[in-house]
């Protein structure tokens, strides 16, 4: 069922923020100029020419940007009462990746699902599946947030089930942000300080428990505090990347001439790209991609306030997970490649190679071009 505001986008169709528009085409471009720089020399030797990579993450772009374009005509109203199933679909997804023959294991790691001729990653569209059920919770909820039971206790339970799957595979990185941006969705839809404070300091708890109970998390970690005390060890991915950020300098080496990405630094075209960018592009190139990466966050939440003021809570609620979950990926990628955070595994949104991050990301920016246009509508039918 159609209703009043959906009719009334539907009439007028506003342009879509340009804003937004021009800040993804930006990062989209620059990350394929990016993604072809440092695979260039892997791609040859791998396939015998150098745009294997760069054709993969060309044709997942374009796929992308094409799966955007639909978002933008679903309304939210429609978001939000499927909701719940695609909750529920993600988390069916994470339990078969963990069946042998049915999830694909790379390196160890089983977080992938064959489609045929494409691998998705479930944890990363459950990310975004997570937002758009926690803003209907929050919806739900508004008025029984203070209490611990439903403005906390809830969430956290289905963390917990989510957090064994992700354990299972094993992916902390996805772990950690679905935690992040959930207790982040909490913060600002208005659950009572206490019960998040408390909450927050169990969750330091636990993780220090679960690195603790690891050999493999620990050296992770022991690796991050003292990088070049294992140079050659667990320590070997940091030091290669402070590197490529120290050959960068204030203005780079220039595209196409890093060195670290000649097999000195593993995943330069996935979870190291900021270091490639920096070393290339010097600290310039590293301002000029924080930024782009700003006026994402800060429009998104802009947009969260419009809606907020047009009593629109669901939308706010998108709007806000979306900006929270779109800047803790970029932060977490940007601090463990500059040597802030320890090692994740998580890829640079909308830059770094990876078919799953760069449609989890149109989509999430789909829904807020989304928001926008609707909300223009309302304004104009006025």
């Amino acid at each position: 069922m159609v209703d009043a505001n959906d009719a009334a986008v539907a009439r007028r169709s506003p342009p879509l923020d340009p804003v937004l528009l021009y800040t993804l085409y930006t990062l989209l471009g620059f990350g394929l100029v990016m993604v072809y720089s440092a695979s260039a020399f892997v791609s040859i030797h791998r396939a015998g020419y150098s745009i294997y990579y760069l054709w993969h993450d060309g044709v997942n772009t374009a796929l992308s940007l094409v799966t955007l374009m639909v978002v933008v005509t679903i309304p939210m109203t429609v978001w939000r009462q499927i909701s719940p199933y695609l909750l529920i679909a993600g988390l069916v997804a994470l339990v078969m990746v963990l069946i042998p023959h049915v999830g694909v294991r790379v390196n160890g790691s089983a977080r992938w699902l064959s489609l045929g001729v494409i691998n998705i990653q479930p944890s990363e569209f459950l990310k975004l599946f997570l937002v758009l059920y926690l803003a209907g919770y929050l919806v739900r909820r508004q008025g029984r947030l203070s209490e611990f039971t439903h403005g906390i206790l809830t969430v956290a339970t289905l963390l917990m089930v989510t957090g064994v799957l992700l354990l299972l595979e094993p992916d902390m990185g996805s772990e950690v942000i679905l935690w992040a941006v959930a207790f982040g969705m909490l913060f600002v839809g208005g659950v009572r300080l206490s019960h998040f404070l408390a909450v927050v300091l169990s969750g330091v708890g636990a993780g220090a428990v679960l690195i603790l109970a690891s050999r493999y998390r620990e050296q992770r970690v022991i690796g991050f505090l003292h990088p070049f005390a294992q140079a050659k060890g667990d320590g070997y991915q940091l030091v290669q990347s402070l590197m490529a950020f120290g050959r960068g300098g204030w203005l780079g080496r220039g595209l196409g001439l890093s060195i670290q990405k000649l097999y000195y630094l593993p995943a330069a075209h996935t979870d190291f790209l900021f270091a490639i960018v920096g070393e290339e592009f010097g600290f310039l190139g590293v301002l000029f991609v924080i930024a782009l990466f700003a006026v994402l966050v800060i429009r998104a939440f802009r947009i969260a306030e419009a809606a907020r003021v047009a009593e629109d809570l669901y939308a706010c609620y998108v709007a806000q997970g979306v900006g929270i979950l779109i800047g803790l990926e970029a932060i977490i990628n940007m601090g463990v490649d500059m040597g802030v955070l320890p090692t994740k595994g998580l890829a640079l949104p909308l830059l770094s190679y990876g078919g799953s991050s760069t449609l989890m990301s149109c989509v999430a920016l789909g829904l807020l071009l989304r928001i926008d246009r609707e909300l223009k509508a309302r304004g104009a039918s006025r």
